[in-house]
């Protein structure tokens, strides 16, 4: 009798344990290793066993709030049910061998502060809907194929401090409203296909620690307004169509450097006019 009692009391904390996690986010979870051939995974999922117990899943208060499967063969494309992850504040699948376009259903993540989905081969547009995602604090999209402009959507994301979108296929220019991310610390544009003038309005940009934009064809002068971002520590602006050629700036006063380097520049343009 206590026996039968031991297994009804476990079969009630097991299905119990279950229900925590709503139907919607584990058919979630389950699209993702169904679309990412969960089967070949470094470290795959027995989906049999608890949602709690699955590789690279966090749960608090019964509701999926990280996903980390970094470097685990995700191969295949991002499945739409992704945005029925609505409590998710992390999600990091980067290293992995994803393709496809960037599900639009990622706007519904509206607690997300932490998008990591570099290192893949995800295509096409960066999606405006991004826009949406208020808490994001660090958006990672590098080292994929994704092309066209940056949308304008971005600018709205004022919690960001690390923007990465460095070796894709973008074009256009950098966006004027950039700005308004006041709080960014990492910028990072290289290895695209971006053109037109290196906006001014970056030197507004107080707390930016880290600016990369070499290998593009970036055209005009490096503002002189950057002397003003006293916490830049890297600056890599080579490999572009600028009027100067500069070198890559990092250690603690790059804005010195970058003063010495428009200084050098002025006395050329001095000298070639006294030749005159």
């Amino acid at each position: 009798m206590k026996t039968l009692k031991l297994i009804i009391a476990c079969l009630f904390v097991s299905a119990y344990s279950f229900a925590n996690i709503s139907s919607t986010e584990k058919d979630a979870l389950l699209a993702l290793y169904n679309s990412t051939n969960g089967d070949k995974w470094n470290v795959t999922w027995d989906i049999t066993t608890d949602v709690n117990t699955w590789h690279g899943i966090q749960v608090e208060n019964n509701e999926i709030v990280e996903i980390n499967l970094q470097f685990n063969n995700l191969q295949g494309t991002l499945p739409t049910e992704i945005g029925n992850l609505t409590s998710l504040r992390k999600m990091n699948l980067g290293f992995n061998k994803l393709t496809g376009q960037l599900p639009t259903t990622l706007q519904n993540l509206k607690e997300l502060k932490s998008l990591e989905l570099f290192m893949n081969g995800f295509e096409g547009n960066i999606p405006s809907e991004l826009g949406s995602l208020k808490n994001l604090e660090s958006l990672k999209l590098y080292s994929n194929r994704l092309s066209g402009t940056i949308p304008e959507s971005l600018m709205e994301l004022t919690n960001l401090k690390e923007l990465l979108l460095g070796s894709n296929f973008l074009t256009g220019t950098i966006p004027n409203q950039i700005y308004a991310l006041s709080k960014l610390e990492k910028l990072s544009l290289m290895d695209n296909k971006m053109e037109g003038e290196i906006p001014v309005e970056l030197a507004q940009l107080e707390n930016l620690q880290e600016l990369l934009l070499s290998t593009n064809q970036f055209t005009g002068d490096l503002p002189s307004e950057f002397m003003s971002l006293t916490n830049l520590n890297t600056i890599m602006v080579s490999d572009n169509n600028l009027n100067t050629d500069f070198t890559t700036f990092s250690g603690n006063n790059p804005p010195d450097l970058i003063f010495l380097e428009l200084q050098n520049q002025n006395a050329t343009a001095t000298m070639d006019l006294e030749k005159e």
